[in-house]
């Protein structure tokens, strides 16, 4: 056998001819844009031309509506002069208001053909001329003098110039009309020409496309297939991307919220404790006297106080930044203690359902608050039926499972407890429960909300771990869907319950018991001061840590340290630390308006931290005192 050597031209045959195909397509194309091309140019033609013919039939018309319009002023105004009859004078009087106007409009159209225009000067004179004539012969008839023999005379070969002068413009627009039919018919051919050469091409290249896609078919196939793979990562890495950003812009939009919210909140209530202290102090004063008008004004500046610290308490639950004291709850148990505040809340319009499941989870969260989110969710329940309705609370042991925690990053997989409350109100469009949630967004009347509601609840479950889902339908309710992580430990078996403040027994006095109240903010240093002496306790001041400690260190007894949190130079936590060194058995109760890190770690006190939050009532100070100082251990 011979073996064959293949030569240089042999092996790149196959190149060239790989490059013989796109060439080929190449010229094809610029063939089928020249065609193209000059197809629309003789189609511009064409329309040219067509436009020159409907010209030209537009002057003939408009020239024969004239010369209409002139032979029936003088038909009617020959059958008045005959018949005496004045509606015989209706076609006469309409050709005197029109032929100006026709006139007109008639130079306008031959404006592109010089000669005619002196044919048109000409035809309108003969016309004016006709008209005067027939003016004439009407006046004459109504003056009852008959008209001069020679009036009519000279109207009739005034009408027969005009005739003359009109066929001549009709002959030559005739003629411009032959003309121009036969230039727009040759055009017409031109571009159907055009237009089959262009069809023809881009049937030639069609054919070459398929073949060289059928040449192609086989060596694109596993590069498709390739694509088709990295093009579906690509597409899942982009929503993981896109899903993962939002979920990041949310949360450093909350935490700048939080930080702005915080710096408002610790000097707002720097300034809310004392007004609420000093008013509280003077009520207990006035009280025992004779001021009823002072103690109304005292009791509604209380009140204006009091909703400034709701105000920003909620602001500070938005934006997570309040201090929880999660326990194991019974949410069935709590939601069966708030009956009666439920029931007195909502009204006699609305009727209160439950549908409580059995052997309910216990859940690991702060009961005070969760108490409040279910009061908040009852009564914005409540003012969504003015007419009165339903309102349904229900609970339930849940499961979100992973494709949940997908579409909603923030949530972990896993078990949870359900609470939800449900009410048959007007509802929400979707654009309305989308932002149902953000701060200060509220579709109640002027003094009617703040829109902090919805968003307090939200941001105290999503601190809890939790999540808050909204699912409501217009003219069919809303149904607020809180879940919140199953609590695990067995410790607890005796779910923590929510009992109402006003109910509890008053603290007992102190005797003799020596506090010390660390404060940088001098006012309000001053009325907690006032507010433990009124209890009977024996108070001594510092203005910050450093002289504090030297109190500490030189006093022989002390009971309590009362202390701010934020404080320059040292803040309470390092301060009440330093001061448990030296005196293992003092009891520190803190204070603040905003909860830093100091005291507070992933949304909770830390263990062992007793915290009075400001601003406070002086039963809330002698509460809190009492039940620290007397804590065993």
């Amino acid at each position: 056998m011979r073996a064959e050597m293949i030569g240089p031209e042999q092996a790149s045959a196959g190149p060239a001819a790989r490059r013989r195909g796109p060439l080929a397509l190449y010229a094809g194309f610029t063939l089928l844009i020249v065609s193209v091309l000059t197809s629309i140019w003789f189609t511009v033609r064409q329309q040219d031309a067509f436009d020159r013919v409907n010209h030209t039939l537009g002057v003939e018309s408009e020239l024969a509506l004239v010369t209409a319009r002139l032979q029936e002023a003088e038909t009617s105004s020959r059958g008045f002069l005959l018949t005496g009859r004045s509606d015989f004078l209706q076609p006469y009087e309409e050709a005197m208001r029109a032929l100006p106007a026709d006139f007109i409009r008639l130079r306008a159209q031959l404006a592109d053909n010089p000669a005619q225009l002196t044919q048109l000067d000409q035809l309108r004179a003969l016309a004016t001329e006709r008209m005067h004539y027939l003016r004439l012969g009407v006046a004459y008839y109504w003056r009852g003098v008959p008209s001069p023999p020679e009036h009519f005379l000279r109207g009739q070969a005034i009408m027969g110039r005009f005739h003359d002068v009109a066929e001549e413009m009709k002959a030559e627009e005739d003629q411009l009309l032959v003309l121009r039919t036969a230039n727009a018919n040759q055009q017409a051919r031109w571009a159907a020409t055009a237009l089959g050469v262009s069809a023809l091409l881009v049937i030639l290249l069609l054919l070459l496309a398929i073949r060289e896609s059928r040449k192609r078919l086989a060596e694109a196939e596993t590069a498709r297939d390739a694509l088709a793979e990295t093009n579906r990562r690509l597409t899942e890495e982009a929503e993981s991307r896109e899903t993962a950003e939002a979920a990041v812009r949310q949360m450093q939009k909350v935490e700048a919220i939080g930080q702005l919210t915080g710096g408002i909140a610790h000097d707002f209530n720097n300034m809310l404790a004392v007004v609420i202290g000093s008013l509280d102090m003077a009520s207990k004063r006035l009280a025992n006297g004779e001021a009823p008008r002072a103690m109304r004004l005292v009791d509604n500046a209380m009140e204006g106080a009091q909703r400034a610290a709701r105000l920003t308490a909620r602001l500070l639950a938005f934006s997570r930044q309040q201090p929880l004291d999660p326990q194991a709850i019974d949410a069935n148990k709590l939601v069966g203690g708030m009956s009666e505040i439920l029931n007195r809340t909502i009204g006699d319009d609305v009727r209160m359902e439950t549908a409580l499941a059995g052997d309910l989870w216990l859940t690991f969260a702060d009961p005070g608050q969760l108490e409040n989110a279910v009061l908040n969710l009852c009564i914005n329940g409540r003012d969504a039926m003015p007419e009165g309705g339903r309102l349904m609370i229900e609970t339930a042991n849940c499961r979100l499972d992973e494709a949940y925690a997908e579409a909603h990053p923030d949530v972990t997989p896993g078990q949870y407890v359900m609470v939800s409350v449900t009410d048959t109100g007007a509802g929400m469009p979707p654009e309305v429960a989308e932002r149902a949630v953000d701060p200060f967004f509220t579709t109640k009347g002027a003094g009617k909300g703040t829109g902090l509601g919805l968003s307090q609840v939200h941001g105290f479950i999503r601190q809890s771990g939790g999540d808050l889902r909204i699912h409501s339908e217009p003219g069919r309710g809303t149904t607020v869907t809180l879940y919140l992580p199953r609590h695990q430990s067995e410790v607890g078996a005796d779910a923590a319950s929510v009992t109402d403040a006003s109910q509890r027994p008053g603290p007992p006095r102190a005797d003799g018991e020596v506090v010390l109240v660390v404060e940088d903010d001098d006012r309000v240093r001053h009325v907690s001061a006032d507010a433990l002496r009124e209890l009977g306790y024996t108070v001594m001041q510092a203005p910050d840590a450093h002289h504090a400690l030297a109190m500490v260190a030189m006093r022989s007894r002390i009971d309590l340290l009362f202390t701010d949190v934020v404080m320059p130079d040292m803040n309470g936590r390092e301060l009440a630390e330093q001061a448990l060194t030296a005196r293992p058995d003092l009891r520190v109760l803190y204070t603040t308006g905003y909860t830093p890190d100091a005291i507070v770690h992933e949304g909770a006190l830390d263990a062992g931290v007793d915290l009075l939050p400001k601003p406070f009532t002086v039963d809330q100070l002698a509460r809190k005192v009492r039940q620290v100082l007397d804590r065993e251990g």
